[in-house]
């Protein structure tokens, strides 16, 4: 009987699943053990999606069809670089594929951005998903809020900050991030992109999306609709883009006197953030420069400013991954250098059975289709350097589980997340909703492994 390739995965969110299944169906005797650092699986498709987006959250049903057919095993709770090391997980593993993702917000070096009242959105994200690691609290005190970023995370935190609270009772928000939804005063949302409407990245079935949200009406202004010979080219070669345009374009023959909405969401194109302005420390306003089309599609600064009056602004310009203990990084980027997967060390040269996928891999640029095919190289690299790989000396299945037992790590197996699961479902159905999340942590692990109630103090 040949030895089993013995492959941890760090990451249990889609990269890290696809990852193993592929694996699981790629040819050979193979035995995975997938750790995530939080209590329960999924990664983004649960911390990082809009509550009001069940389509993109039915992923998960996917996700947990994979899991669920138990030939990988998933350590949550488990976090890599405290409660194990690279070499710990070298000794007892032939391979080591590291799926961390990207969850930082993207810097931006402008005057103010370090004001009380301006976030970073993947935080914002965080808090309205019930992330366990984050404060509970968020201040939404603001009536007027702008919102940086040209993508669907701008459009995703601007949408929640408009809706109105009880429509968002039918989705699995906790109790928390309901009640001060509840209490938002907020009155105007505005979203500024640094380009012209050609060149958004905002997916057509998100946008359209805003003009669906009650009580919100969707401002744009014809004068940020500016084509040049680049616009015109990207819209007559995307399908996605035209329609975007189409969209954007045909709100601009909407009528001031058909807004009734309480709030609105006002959409500003070819405007740059160049600083945020404060009073007292607290964020007063932003100050935009108006930018110029130069024929390409890219965009050349005119020395024109405006200040607008908000007391908060979100920055939503992209996500950045984070360093890992004992791997090389790519500061300027923020991912693991690699080759195809193949994580690199500083002269280049692949390090022996490490390897990565998803976001901290590529950055974080595509969609689930991305993904997978991003998994399947890495894979099939790792496959062809299987025959080749140092073996691991500790081959005992069980040998990281002691190693967590021993350090008082609490690992949450996939009964345990059955059992969370099965709680959450619970919760909801008591109230009409499919799911009500358990957002501390420790309830979390409590209800994993003993089946019961809440932590009570």
């Amino acid at each position: 009987m040949s030895t089993p390739l013995r492959v941890v995965v760090v990451g249990a969110g889609p990269a890290g699943i696809y990852a193993s299944d592929i694996l699981t169906r790629s040819g050979g005797d193979v035995a995975i053990d997938l750790i995530e650092r939080l209590p329960a699986p999924f990664g983004l498709v649960r911390y990082g999606v809009a509550p009001d987006h069940p389509w993109i959250r039915q992923i998960i049903v996917a996700l947990h069809k994979v899991l669920d057919r138990g030939d990988i095993r998933l350590l949550a709770g488990v976090d890599y670089g405290t409660d194990v090391t690279l070499a710990e997980l070298r000794q007892r593993y032939d391979a080591v594929v590291f799926a961390t993702g990207a969850v930082r917000d993207v810097a931006l070096p402008i005057p103010g951005i370090d004001l009380d009242g301006s976030y970073g959105a993947a935080d914002f994200v965080s808090w309205y998903d019930g992330h366990p690691d984050v404060p509970r609290t968020w201040p939404l005190n603001a009536r007027e809020v702008a919102v940086l970023g040209a993508g669907n995370v701008a459009l995703d935190v601007s949408r929640i900050l408009a809706k109105q609270a009880h429509d968002l009772l039918p989705t699995d928000i906790p109790a928390n991030v309901y009640e001060a939804l509840a209490a938002n005063p907020v009155t105007d949302v505005h979203v500024f992109a640094r380009r012209g409407p050609a060149q958004v990245k905002f997916s057509p079935l998100e946008l359209r999306e805003l003009d669906h949200v009650p009580d919100a009406d969707v401002v744009v202004y014809p004068e940020d609709f500016v084509f040049d010979a680049g616009s015109m080219a990207a819209v007559d070669s995307s399908n996605q883009t035209r329609q975007v345009v189409t969209t954007l374009t045909d709100w601009t023959l909407k009528e001031p006197a058909d807004r009734h909405a309480s709030r609105r969401i006002h959409l500003h194109f070819l405007h740059k953030p160049v600083a945020v302005l404060g009073d007292g420390g607290h964020v007063v306003g932003l100050r935009t420069e108006r930018m110029t089309l130069t024929g390409d599609g890219t965009v050349t600064d005119s020395g024109q400013t405006t200040d607008w009056p908000v007391q908060a602004v979100y920055r939503a310009i992209g996500y950045f991954g984070s360093p890992l203990p004992g791997l090389p990084f790519d500061e300027a980027a923020g991912v693991i250098p690699n080759r195809g997967g193949r994580v690199t060390g500083p002269d280049g040269a692949p390090l022996p059975g490490v390897y990565t996928t998803g976001w901290i891999k590529r950055g974080p640029v595509g969609l689930i289709g991305h993904t997978k095919s991003d998994a399947s190289e890495t894979i099939a690299h790792l496959r062809e350097d299987a025959p080749a790989l140092p073996t691991a000396p500790d081959r005992d299945p069980r040998s990281l589980d002691m190693l967590l037992a021993r350090r008082g790590v609490r690992v949450v197996d996939w009964a345990g997340w059955l059992r969370l699961d099965s709680y959450e479902r619970a919760l909801g159905q008591a109230h009409g909703r499919q799911r009500v999340k358990v957002v501390p942590r420790e309830e979390m692990i409590h209800i994993s492994l003993d089946a019961v109630g809440p932590v009570t103090t």
